[in-house]
């Protein structure tokens, strides 16, 4: 995956696509009880995505519930990519609020309507 430029929006100030809450790779090592190279290696296997912010990669928080990664991410990171979605792009593919969903499509991901946006992703792609 591309390192993105720096945003206009803060870390601590969510911007229509941004998320509410980010984690540095540090954190999110931690808390998946990971070490900081492994998380490296599953933002380049598009497992997990990090964007700049404030010119620190940060992954948004929700996207690593508990102790795991959402079930369907990578599946979705993947196809987004194939469809030539940058990290930006498919961070605001994500948050962008959806209103035949739950909010966004992140949020979505976490519960029910994980497969149905898979499957959006996918029409994306094609």
């Amino acid at each position: 995956m591309t390192d993105s430029v720096p945003a206009e929006t803060g870390a601590d100030l969510p911007g229509p696509t941004d998320p509410a809450g980010w984690l540095t790779l540090p954190d999110v090592a931690e808390r998946l009880e990971l070490s900081i190279s492994k998380v490296h290696q599953m933002i380049r296997d598009r497992e997990l995505l990090a964007v700049r912010r404030d010119g620190v990669r940060r992954i948004p928080a929700e996207l690593v519930a508990n102790r795991n990664v959402l079930k369907h991410l990578p599946g979705v990171l993947n196809l987004l990519a194939d469809a030539g979605y940058d990290d930006e792009e498919a961070l605001r593919w994500l948050y962008r609020e959806d209103p035949s969903l739950p909010g966004t499509p992140a949020a979505a991901l976490a519960g029910d309507l994980a497969r149905e946006v898979k499957r959006r992703a996918q029409a994306v792609a094609f």
